[in-house]
């Protein structure tokens, strides 16, 4: 796959990276908040009563979603991991159980960077926090509870977390054939696919088949034509937080900002989406009831490549001028600007 061109067909399955938090993380938090089993202004302590160090008593589970905890955006815990599964020679210990218990318990011992509620700090980290809560109160991972109560039932065949510990020891063999390639990971040596590419997190695999899907239920649900979620707890997720002043985001998904949006100039201020560092994005204009979902690899093979980023704005402007009636062609992407 590399350096030779390979074409994707529709059916390709592409890693997700970020989009992992509106469409996985958010969505089974969502379900929870349904069932009455959480609420969005539970404090994180009520699961995790350690939490509470460092000033971090208070933090919610609306914060969290909304990245305004003051929690740090990154750490490399993974170095860690990596370095006990070199020294202690245990070859599953990176995608053990132990491994994502030690991720846990460091989450804990964070100190903020900010006050909570005070500022916007887009944190992977209390997104993983997010996830460590809802395995706390189902009892289940992340991937097999989004499995059971969101994926399968909607018949969502092609979208999955990948589990490295039943990789390694032989119990899944995905077809590496349908599977877009990322990059050359500098630590694990390797070019990656079928392999998540963030070092520290899960992240979802899907096809663009699928997340139309899915996308088409969430709109049906906003507009009260589905089961899945309440159309008053969908809207309630999928407006703007404005407790944190010049915040853009809602609660899992962010909303256009002002000036240079990658959604563009056209899509409406009533829109929600995300990002990926893969080269995956979504955006959903709630007034248009139009989406846009954009899948590729643009860090294969490396992530020096930032041209998606001048491409996503132009691209969701050619097609809202289509939806909108400005124009009548789709753009036409070709091999020299992919």
């Amino acid at each position: 796959m590399e350096p030779a061109r390979t074409p994707l067909p529709e059916e390709t399955v592409f890693d997700l990276a970020s989009l992992t938090k509106p469409l996985a993380t958010t969505l089974a938090l969502m379900v929870l908040v349904k069932e009455k089993k959480l609420r969005l202004d539970d404090r994180v302590t009520r699961f995790f009563p350690n939490f509470g160090v460092h000033r971090k008593m208070h933090i919610t589970l609306r914060q969290l979603l909304s990245h305004s905890s003051g929690l740090p955006a990154w750490r490399p815990y993974y170095q860690e991991i990596a370095s006990r599964e070199t020294t202690q020679g245990k070859v599953s210990f990176l995608s053990s159980r132990i491994a994502r218990e030690f991720v846990y318990t460091q989450l804990q011992r964070e100190k903020l960077e900010a006050l909570p509620g005070q500022q916007t700090i887009y944190s992977d980290l209390g997104f993983m926090l997010l996830g460590a809560v809802i395995e706390e109160v189902t009892g289940l991972g992340l991937d097999q509870y989004c499995w059971d109560k969101l994926f399968r039932p909607l018949g969502l065949y092609s979208t999955a977390f990948i589990n490295l510990e039943m990789v390694r020891r032989h119990k899944l063999r995905p077809i590496l054939e349908r599977f877009a390639p990322t990059e050359f990971c500098p630590w694990r040596k390797r070019l990656l696919c079928a392999e998540v590419h963030d070092s520290n997190a899960y992240a979802l695999f899907s096809t663009v088949d699928d997340l139309n899907q899915l996308v088409s239920c969430l709109l049906a649900c906003y507009r009260g034509e589905h089961m899945l979620l309440p159309s008053a707890l969908v809207r309630e997720f999928w407006t703007r937080d404005g407790n944190v002043p010049g915040s853009t985001w809602a609660l899992g998904w962010d909303t256009p900002s002002p000036q240079q949006s990658s959604a563009g100039e056209l899509f409406s201020p009533r829109s929600v989406g995300h990002l990926g560092f893969t080269g995956t994005s979504l955006w959903i204009d709630l007034e248009q009831q139009v989406h846009v979902i954009v899948l590729s690899n643009r860090v294969h093979p490396r992530r020096d490549n930032e041209s998606i980023q001048a491409f996503r704005p132009v691209l969701h402007n050619a097609i809202m001028r289509v939806v909108l009636g400005e124009s009548d062609q789709y753009p036409v992407v070709s091999e020299k600007e992919d």
